[in-house]
């Protein structure tokens, strides 16, 4: 039996996570068939002296050092990857180790008053200035790149019509909501590893063998889900769903 990972993250995420996951989980088969891309673009508004900016992903960071050789400014980050996305740009960066609201948390921990700029895609999850407002700061945000949507190749979806297990990291509700819309007459058992709730809730509850959510969530948690799920997947018969 095949237990095979199927990647939809963006590139160059997808090919990234992918070697870390072989690394990971040894002898699985990998594919990788992102189901959006990264259009950067956008325009920044004119940034105000001593602005805290905010970033919520490297494609936040990505997208601002795109459109700015400003590099003074102080910048909170929603977790380490994207904090050192942002030390690598020449940033200084506070990293809030997890979600938005573990951000959001950490900035009124700190005691952070603003003005604040969240650089975004034009796709979020959570609102972070219009929270920050209704706490009473100045914030406002600016997209600096699209996630667009992309097509799952066909030997994806051939995996998916298959029978043996496949096992589906979804690292944000908008990817499961385009995988979901694209993937039709699923067969194969699925195992999701969801980075979070939110992401998890997107999905009807007939649709997966087994969906666990990473206890942090980030890229770590979700890997840590997805060996758990490897081990799962390899004890399955014949394709045959867990009871």
């Amino acid at each position: 039996m095949t237990v095979t990972i199927l990647i939809t993250r963006p590139e160059p995420e997808a090919s990234r996570m992918a070697t870390e996951v072989q690394a990971l989980c040894g002898d699985v088969a990998v594919m990788v068939s992102p189901v959006m891309q990264i259009a950067y673009g956008g325009a920044l508004p004119d940034l105000i002296r001593d602005e805290m900016l905010i970033f919520t992903s490297r494609h936040g960071v990505e997208g601002f050092c795109r459109l700015s050789a400003r590099r003074d400014s102080p910048c909170y980050a929603v977790g380490d990857a994207t904090a050192e996305a942002a030390e690598a740009q020449g940033l200084r960066a506070i990293s809030a180790g997890g979600d938005a609201g573990a951000l959001l948390a950490r900035i009124a921990e700190d005691g952070a008053c603003g003005p604040f700029l969240h650089l975004r895609g034009a796709h979020v999850a959570a609102d972070v200035a219009g929270a920050l407002r209704a706490a009473g700061h100045a914030a406002r945000d600016a997209v600096v790149y699209d996630q667009v949507e992309a097509a799952l190749s066909a030997e994806a979806r051939a995996l998916l019509r298959g029978a043996e297990p496949v096992i589906l990291p979804l690292m944000s509700p908008r990817t499961a909501r385009i995988f979901l819309a694209q993937a039709e007459g699923v067969n194969a058992p699925l195992l999701i590893a969801a980075i979070s709730r939110n992401a998890a809730d997107t999905l009807p509850e007939d649709v997966a063998a087994c969906v666990r959510i990473a206890e942090m969530p980030d890229l770590p948690g979700v890997l840590a889900v997805v060996q758990d799920l490897v081990q799962m997947a390899k004890r399955l018969e014949g394709g045959k769903r867990p009871q």
